[in-house]
């Protein structure tokens, strides 16, 4: 074998070292890291997405939320997630007056619009050696003001007697009397609780009845904002079908403060169905109170006086009916007296819903219509803004007709 046959020789070993060194250098790096992993159908969509990457232009995908797959109220909103929305009209919702507040307002309005009366009272009594005539004008004041003849002629003796016995004239002596002896025929001994507790299995149910134009489904959804403040799960029933504007009203105050409204598409759908539903449905939600919006009726339409008797039985099949309030206007006078009566006697009335006493000197109405029907005054609405229905207070009823002494 020559010399060239040798180099040859060398240069092949050579190269197969060589190749087999690479060989190996491959199988260490693949050994140590690199190996290649195949992903199971939709891992890659598991991955987060790389920096700089858009998500909304992917394609869809099992569990991908596209932006126009997405609410459109998130889509009209920038993306914001549904919890936050969710969050943002929570908080937009009102917050109703306490009933503290409520009565601090208030007082002040009783004030503005019952002072008339006490002062007329006031300066008549404390005149010296009251004659026949005055006496007479004393009684001709609490008669304006809707005392009732019966209440009337009770204060005026009562007042006759200590003007007699204590001989006196001096204006906080007769504004003493007077505070006595109208707190005793308002009767702050009532019971003027609304009933709004819910029992195991149902909701309290209140059915809210009245004339046209009183106020009533006004008072309705103010009741709802007072009973809201005192953190109730209210619901309402609007079984008022035959006034169009009705439903739209009443679910309008109920979303001011996420109160829903039970109503019916159909127009002059039959009220009890209505009023059967929403109570249903309280109890599904597990609602505290159930407030039902009845039509306004004339007292002397018998057929409609009559409806009212049938809601009440059909509502208490699934449960009882603890309050029927009656919606009266403090301006109506004798008229709105026999119209309570006739209401009286269709539908057991618990309570009275006084509306409209801000535009009125006739608190007298409060002693009468309590007297006619043997309920009390729960309730009275002394504006238009939406927390100016406060629980009935005698004391401070009382101090707003006298006024407070000096």
């Amino acid at each position: 074998m020559g010399p060239i046959n040798e180099l040859w020789e060398i240069l092949a070993v050579v190269s197969i070292v060589v190749l087999a060194g690479l060989a190996l250098l491959v199988a260490l790096v693949r050994g140590r890291g690199g190996r290649s992993t195949t992903l199971p159908p939709g891992a890659e969509r598991d991955r987060p997405p790389a920096v700089g990457t858009d998500p909304v232009g992917q394609e869809p995908g099992d569990g991908e939320v596209l932006l126009e797959d997405r609410p459109a109220d998130v889509q009209d909103r920038g993306g914001v997630a549904a919890q936050e929305i969710e969050l943002e009209e929570a908080a937009a919702l009102e917050r109703p007056a306490s009933a503290r507040g409520r009565l601090q307002r208030l007082r002040a309005r009783l004030a503005r619009s019952n002072t008339a009366m006490g002062h007329v009272l006031l300066a008549l009594l404390s005149r010296e050696g009251l004659s026949e005539s005055d006496w007479e004008d004393v009684e001709d004041t609490l008669l304006a003001s809707d005392l009732g003849v019966e209440a009337t002629t009770e204060l005026v003796n009562a007042l006759r007697t200590q003007v007699k016995i204590e001989g006196t004239t001096d204006p906080e002596v007769v504004r003493s009397w007077l505070r006595t002896d109208l707190l005793r025929l308002v009767d702050p001994t009532m019971d003027r609780r609304i009933a709004a507790s819910r029992t195991e299995n149902h909701p309290a149910v209140i059915l809210v009845v009245g004339v046209n134009g009183t106020g009533k489904t006004t008072s309705v959804g103010k009741l709802g904002r007072v009973l809201v403040a005192e953190d109730k799960d209210i619901l309402f029933g609007a079984a008022d079908t035959f006034r169009a504007a009705a439903a739209d009203q009443l679910s309008t105050w109920g979303e001011r403060v996420g109160v829903p409204t039970v109503r019916s598409q159909l127009e002059g759908a039959d009220p009890a169905s209505v009023a059967y539903e929403a109570v249903k449905a309280g109890i599904d939600l597990e609602s505290d109170v159930v407030i039902i919006d009845t039509a306004g009726r004339l007292h002397t339409k018998r057929g409609l006086m009559d409806e009212l008797g049938k809601i009440k039985r059909v509502v208490e099949k699934l449960a009882p009916v603890g309050e029927v309030l009656l919606v009266l206007d403090a301006t109506t006078g004798q008229n709105g007296m026999r119209q309570a009566e006739e209401f009286a006697k269709e539908v057991a009335i618990t309570g009275i819903v006084l509306t409209k006493l801000d535009g009125t000197a006739k608190g007298g109405i409060v002693v009468n219509v309590q007297r006619k029907l043997g309920v009390p005054v729960k309730l009275i609405g002394l504006g238009e803004g939406p927390d100016d229905l406060a629980p009935f207070d005698p004391e401070a009823f009382v101090d707003a007709i006298v006024g407070r002494a000096s």
